[in-house]
């Protein structure tokens, strides 16, 4: 670009500097923008509206924001007129940074500047944003006062912005009332009703456009529908659909396309393929986009490969979405998975503006990574910045309530959900409860908590009571509640496995074996323990007694000077927990848990001092916890378990679990 200081007059032209600002718009080069800010400056052409338009823009593009928001604020105010004011409006609220957008939408109404029906359509994304009805319901009056509701695409965003605050009713009502439906129109209601989970809803849409024939559905009617087919497992419409799309010839492998396959392998939980379609999309010479982004990073959590997910991480950076905050949420889902909670803060830190999924997402994180106090805190802050909480936010905060202590805390969240918040608790919600009650050893107190929910206690709510049960050794009632787990989900493992370790920790080894062969007769068989931890690019996974690695003779070498330094420090071999071994075996059968030889692997490989990331497919066993516990005593570095429920941070001798997972 270094053509733009050349002297010939017709390179200061600002028809040809709105050239250079639409070619750097496309390379999103930062140095570039500002070369070409300071000609425009040097020549006194900023007053003019379209350059200055489009260089607030530019910087934006450049992933600058805040350099946008600069220049707007030091413009002259004969500059910032009502198309300047809509295109901040229209950035703010794609970053999306919601709140600021809704905020300069008042100082330009306080400015003296009147709205157009364009600002109107660039301020309602962020009332969606916000989640918050009763902005977009104030949006609105003002619309309706400066007549622009019949405009067909100010009806469009009115639309969605209802579906997204999670109102259909009052969308619907809008719809039905525009003078005028483009396929925007309708796409709003369609993806509205996927959004909501009116997948039946959106099916029925969908068949009016084709049966009015008025307009041709799109990329965004076919995919959405689609998707809604999908939920509802509607195989035989999602053929028909799939017949007019190879109709009319728009199945063409762009970059839907892709995504689309990408999320199917997530959906048949095939997660590597899901991340290699990013890689392989990318030298197909298909440019990623949001979706891409996030659904490979979604692939990257349940994998908890934080190698692939950093790398991916990386590529948002240089693709200018790492501002996005979908992209931030699933940033911060994938660090958390993946045990690195720090990384996941740092995200969140990076946010401007961050709306509710992505509060929620680090209270989640926090929550599964047993920081329960930070949760509250979070939880508090959110609450304080004027956002409303979501159905999953609470269960974050009643679960992270439960494993603090905070009993009449979590039940004062628990009351606030409905008479503060508006939302009606669901089974997880009072799982939680029953957990919370449930580790403060409440046990009766639990149990006349079920008896009095409105809705029918499902197997989770029982699987929280089993569970407290067999920390207090409470037979009595852990042997009626196994019982009805049995009848609700015959085929978990889980609950005969807690169930018969109870019976034998009370001495009562015939009652435990029946359980035992109880599993036989109904066929159900528990999952092989196996564990694994990331090395050098490379997952190694280690199963009980497993001795298939190169480095067998060190592991188990090095699994024998664990074993050494952690009873030299008192630790005792907690026999109960190596049910599958004769008696005189047990002892010996703990030290081939896969968990421990993935850390006697981990000590020998990973460089002194680095934190060793365990990931295991069932839950922990007691008997390896405590050795886990030890052992980041004994080498003064921390150790990180996801198992089956939650993570482990193993730091000086401590869990973050408390001892109760």
């Amino acid at each position: 670009m270094s053509h733009i200081y050349s002297h010939d007059s017709h390179r200061h032209k600002p028809t040809h500097l709105n050239y250079l600002l639409n070619a750097t718009a496309q390379t999103k080069c930062l140095k570039h923008a500002t070369q070409i800010h300071s000609q425009i400056i040097t020549n006194s052409f900023i007053s003019l509206p379209f350059l200055f338009n489009n260089l607030l823009t530019l910087y934006s593009k450049c992933g600058r924001p805040s350099l946008s928001l600069l220049l707007f604020s030091t413009a002259h105010k004969l500059t910032r007129t009502v198309v300047s004011w809509t295109s901040l409006i229209s950035l703010l609220s794609h970053l999306p940074a919601p709140f600021q957008a809704l905020s300069c939408f008042n100082q330009m109404r306080t400015a003296g500047v009147c709205p157009n029906h364009f600002t109107f359509s660039a301020v309602l994304p962020a009332c969606a944003s916000t989640s918050i009805l009763v902005h977009g319901q104030q949006m609105h009056c003002l619309i309706s006062k400066h007549g622009y509701e019949g405009y067909v695409f100010v009806g469009s965003a009115l639309v969605d912005m209802y579906a997204k605050c999670h109102d259909m009713g009052l969308a619907e009502k809008v719809f039905v009332a525009l003078p005028e439906r483009n396929i925007v129109s309708w796409n709003s209601m369609i993806v509205g009703c996927l959004l909501n989970s009116f997948h039946v809803k959106a099916l029925f849409l969908f068949k009016e456009v084709i049966r009015e024939d008025l307009f041709s559905p799109n990329q965004v009617s076919f995919s959405t529908v689609l998707s809604a087919s999908a939920n509802i497992g509607a195989l035989e419409f999602g053929k028909q659909v799939h017949g007019i799309v190879v109709k009319q010839g728009i199945e063409n492998r762009d970059v839907i396309a892709w995504n689309v396959m990408s999320m199917g392998c997530v959906y048949n939980e095939n997660f590597e393929e899901a991340c290699n379609y990013l890689w392989v999309m990318k030298r197909a010479g298909i440019t990623p986009d949001e979706a891409s982004y996030s659904t490979a990073l979604h692939a990257s959590a349940h994998l908890a490969a934080l190698d692939q997910g950093t790398l991916i991480h990386n590529q948002t950076i240089k693709s200018g979405f790492s501002t996005n905050s979908c992209i931030a949420t699933s940033l911060i889902t994938m660090y958390a998975k993946c045990g690195s909670l720090d990384d996941a803060c740092r995200v969140f830190e990076e946010i401007d503006n961050p709306n509710v999924v992505c509060w929620t997402a680090l209270i989640a994180a926090c929550q599964q990574h047993g920081n329960g106090n930070h949760v509250i805190k979070l939880f508090e802050k959110m609450l304080a910045d004027g956002l409303k909480p979501h159905y999953i936010t609470f269960v974050c905060v009643i679960s992270a309530c439960s494993h603090t202590g905070r009993v009449e805390e979590g039940h004062a969240y628990f009351n606030s959900m409905e008479k503060v918040h508006g939302i009606i608790p669901g089974h997880e919600h009072y799982a939680c409860m029953v957990d919370l009650l449930g580790r403060s050893g409440q046990l009766d107190e639990a149990r006349k908590f079920i008896a009095q929910m409105p809705i029918k206690p499902n197997a989770s709510v029982w699987g929280a009571l089993l569970g407290a049960c067999a920390k207090y050794g409470n037979l009595e009632i852990g042997s009626e509640v196994a019982g009805r787990l049995f009848e609700l989900e015959p085929d978990n493992p889980g609950n005969y496995i807690l169930l018969a370790n109870m019976y034998a920790h009370k001495g009562k080894l015939r009652e435990a074996d029946h359980v035992r062969r109880l599993m036989g007769i109904n066929r159900v068989r528990k999952e092989p323990g196996c564990s694994w931890i990331d090395v050098k690019n490379k997952s190694i996974v280690f199963t009980v007694h497993g001795k298939l690695h190169v480095r067998t003779d060190e592991i188990y070498e090095m699994l024998k000077k664990v074993k050494e330094l952690v009873t030299n420090k008192g630790y005792v071999p907690q026999t109960q927990f190596a049910v599958n071994s004769a008696e005189e075996l047990k002892e010996e059968s703990l030290w081939y848990h896969s968990e421990k030889i993935a850390l006697a692997f981990g000590l020998l490989a990973l460089p002194a001092g680095a934190p060793i990331r365990i990931k295991k497919n069932l839950r922990t066993c007691g008997d390896c916890h405590t050795v886990m516990k030890f052992a980041s005593e004994i080498w003064k570095r921390e150790i990180i378990v996801r198992d089956l429920n939650r993570f482990h941070h193993f730091r000086n001798g401590l869990c973050s679990c408390r001892d109760y997972w």
